[in-house]
């Protein structure tokens, strides 16, 4: 057996809990004692890439692991800077050897996590990144000839025939590391936890809550009244029939292999969700390039419009069309926004108002909590027929009839929605359909109370079958 190191020191940074956590298990079973940190990064707190809502869940999270680590009579060192030079310095404080860290597919933390690396490298320190963002790493599932997957249904296959040759419980990486944590007194000075607004984002009690104790309870409230109803209830915006772990899953604030042994255990659909989140972790560790451009070759041909009007219309929530709007609404109030919900108003940026998705992906990436590059990204492109889905371009999600289908009586639209209150079910959906002496009974008239669409659906529908058959008719072919 190997010595132990007598010091290591764990970067975490979106894995902020002590269970289930492949990395603090790693680093407690090879050292002697060991050190948590998390680094705070300026530049990406106060950039373009990240939101209130996701920054606020992080906080969460940060003060609550302090005070777990402090319980066990450590703390979690936080760090401000440039995370090479930062994490440097603590390591030559408290005397680490060793600095162990959760392996990232994000290309811009590659690259900082290879600079970081150099650093600790030419110190000294010995390196350790671990795969612990997903059940499977990118690597081990992969097709019989090595190559990855482009397409989730093979995808799922293999998984699930992994899964059933080889599970993986949920560590008990809190037991390990308890005896092994560096005293708190040994540890040095450490900055207080900050608020959203030292970096200018506004705080807000309708964003998700982060931590783990929030995780814990959300997970046994969907396990104890909604896990066995998943697979009807899923669609339905006006319904609590999510978990509502996605932002926890960023920030890793419990373990995946905790939800996968769960949703096993409890809901095929939700496990289904879950592997989703896998495959969309490896497309973009195999294609790291999908991060700024079209998975599909093709994609780059297509001609989107620029229509900054339009482009707030949407972001607003304010296109007449009242699924859209809803959703938008929910979205901008809550940071959170329902995964069907996701799907549609995709579907009607980049279909009937042929804007880029790009756009939109950024725009989620500061709006959400759980604002992930990997999911959202591959979400995206799935509704932009730019990526993996399996089916051709001319799906184009119809706004009315998605209203219709999973909110029929309007529950949700009238939710986010005030001037719809009123309308009858038959057009909650479609107010353009009411005839003006209602519209003025119910208090919705068009253009006064509610706008009226900005683009006939069969019209853009019709123009994004041009635009779309223009580009990838001819081929589907990624490189």
């Amino acid at each position: 057996m190997a010595a132990r190191v007598p010091v290591s020191l764990v970067w975490l940074r979106r894995d902020l809990r002590l269970d289930d956590h492949a990395v603090l298990d790693a680093a407690a079973r090879a050292s002697e004692q060991v050190a948590c940190a998390f680094v705070l990064d300026p530049v990406l707190l106060r950039g373009p890439r990240v939101g209130a809502p996701i920054v606020q869940c992080f906080f969460d999270a940060l003060a609550e692991l302090r005070e777990r680590l402090r319980a066990h009579g450590a703390d979690l060192v936080v760090l401000e800077g440039d995370a090479p030079a930062e994490l440097l310095a603590l390591a030559r404080r408290i005397g680490a050897r060793a600095v162990f860290y959760g392996r990232d597919v994000d290309p811009d933390a590659l690259a900082r996590d290879a600079r970081a690396e150099a650093v600790f490298r030419d110190a000294g320190l010995l390196v350790r990144a671990i795969d612990d963002v997903s059940y499977y790493a990118a690597g081990e599932v992969v097709q019989s000839s090595g190559k990855p997957y482009g397409v989730y249904t093979p995808y799922r296959r293999r998984w699930e025939a992994r899964f059933a040759a080889d599970p993986r419980a949920p560590l008990h990486s809190e037991r390990a590391l308890a005896p092994r944590l560096l005293a708190r007194d040994l540890l040095g000075e450490s900055r207080a936890v900050p608020r959203p607004e030292e970096y200018g984002h506004a705080s807000s009690a309708a964003y998700p809550r982060g931590g783990v104790g929030e995780a814990e309870r959300l997970l046994r409230a969907f396990l104890g009244e909604r896990a066995a109803a998943y697979a009807e209830q899923r669609n339905i915006p006006a319904v609590e029939g999510t978990s509502r772990l996605s932002p926890h899953l960023r920030a890793g604030t419990i373990g995946i292999r905790r939800l996968v042994h769960a949703a096993a255990g409890a809901s095929p659909a939700w496990l289904g969700e879950l592997i989703w989140r896998d495959f969309y972790q490896q497309l973009l560790a195999h294609h790291p390039r999908i991060a700024h451009e079209p998975f599909l070759a093709a994609a780059r041909a297509i001609r989107y419009r620029d229509d900054d009007e339009d482009w707030r219309a949407w972001c607003e929530g304010r296109t007449g069309y009242p699924i859209v709007d809803a959703a938008m609404r929910q979205l901008n109030q809550t940071g959170w926004m329902h995964n069907r919900l996701r799907m549609i108003v995709a579907s009607f940026l980049t279909k009937h108002l042929l804007l880029d998705y790009r756009r939109g992906e950024r725009s989620f990436e500061q709006r959400l909590a759980d604002a992930d590059l990997a999911a959202n990204n591959g979400g995206w492109q799935w509704s932009a027929s730019t990526g993996t889905d399996a089916a051709p371009y001319f799906r184009v999600f119809n706004p009315t009839t998605q209203g219709k289908t999973f909110d029929p009586a309007g529950a949700f639209v009238r939710a986010w929605l005030p001037a719809l209150a009123r309308v009858p079910d038959r057009y909650v959906h479609a107010p353009w359909e009411m005839p003006p002496l209602l519209q003025a009974e119910f208090g919705c008239v068009l253009g006064r109370d509610y706008p009226a669409p900005i683009v006939d659906h069969a019209f853009a529908r019709t123009r994004a079958l041009a635009v779309y058959g223009a580009a990838l008719a001819r081929g589907r072919a990624s490189v």
